[in-house]
């Protein structure tokens, strides 16, 4: 039976070092502060918004919400992130996405100062993780699985990695990250010939098909560190990850769950980001 990577073990230990860091900016009057940008009423959004605002909360980070109907207009928009770039009281800004069809998401994202973009959604957040040079930060469900990791104490020098998924969101900048840790990095996508003999081979398999239980028992082997970034319903209205959870824990190493793994560090990643948006703003 697998070992489950249990997210909330990982989310406890990031907030008590949290909590420690603004305890010493707020010393020095600096008291970090989210800003959230939401455009319409969308339940997701609600809910991420919540969890969100509670989990601030619970590290003594401040939110600001900021809302506008979903018939607002782009340049609407647009003056409402110039608002919050120019806030010096505001260290991050969360905005939600997708945006309406009606607005230009890349031209959105990228008014947004890096520095502040504290979920990797802007150009020069992307360039700083993939060249470690300028200011932003990765994208928190990228971190999180780093997180994961690391909490549980895996050296990744030298150790197979592959990546399913190559979207600007997970793939892509995961496998930078794993790279950065010296890990020997494959990505898989629609075009990979034989997707679950590459698998295999993998000591470490980031999982982001984006489809339920996609990634069965034929992907999986003896020893392997699984980390399923999937969220997903079933015909039941019950919570998946993309991988077979079931087929994987009988065969690999150690796997998180779904609920209670990646999404449950994504919330902690992202108030960690404002935190250490905050402390580069102090100096």
């Amino acid at each position: 039976m697998a070992k489950l990577l249990d997210g909330k073990l990982v989310s406890a230990a990031l907030k008590e070092k949290q909590q420690a860091q603004v305890a010493e900016l707020r010393a020095k009057g600096v008291a970090p502060t989210l800003g959230i940008i939401r455009v319409g009423e969308r339940p997701d959004d609600i809910s991420y918004e919540k969890g969100a605002t509670k989990r601030c909360e619970g590290s003594n980070v401040d939110v600001k919400v900021f809302t506008l109907p979903e018939d607002a207009t782009q340049d609407q928009l647009l003056a409402l992130v110039d608002q919050v770039n120019k806030d010096d009281s505001i260290h991050g800004v969360l905005m939600f996405r997708p945006l309406p069809s009606h607005m230009n998401e890349e031209v959105v994202c990228n008014a947004l100062a890096p520095e502040k973009d504290v979920d990797g959604i802007t150009d020069g957040s992307m360039a700083a993780v993939f060249t470690g040079k300028g200011k932003g930060f990765a994208p928190c469900t990228a971190q999180a699985c780093m997180e994961i990791l690391n909490f549980y104490d895996y050296d990744l020098k030298g150790k197979r990695a592959t990546v399913i998924g190559r979207s600007l969101v997970i793939g892509r900048p995961v496998a930078i990250m794993l790279m950065e840790k010296n890990a020997t990095v494959t990505i898989c996508h629609t075009r990979t010939v034989d997707m679950p003999a590459v698998c295999r081979e993998a000591e470490v398999l980031i999982v982001a098909a984006g489809r339920a239980g996609i990634v069965g028992k034929e992907y999986f082997a003896p020893g392997q560190i699984v980390v399923d970034v999937g969220i997903n319903f079933t015909d039941e209205g019950k919570l998946c990850g993309d991988a077979d959870f079931d087929a994987a824990q009988d065969i690999v190493e150690a796997i998180t769950p779904v609920p209670g793994g990646v999404g449950t560090v994504t919330t902690a990643v992202l108030v960690g980001n404002v935190i250490t948006a905050a402390m580069e703003k102090a100096k």
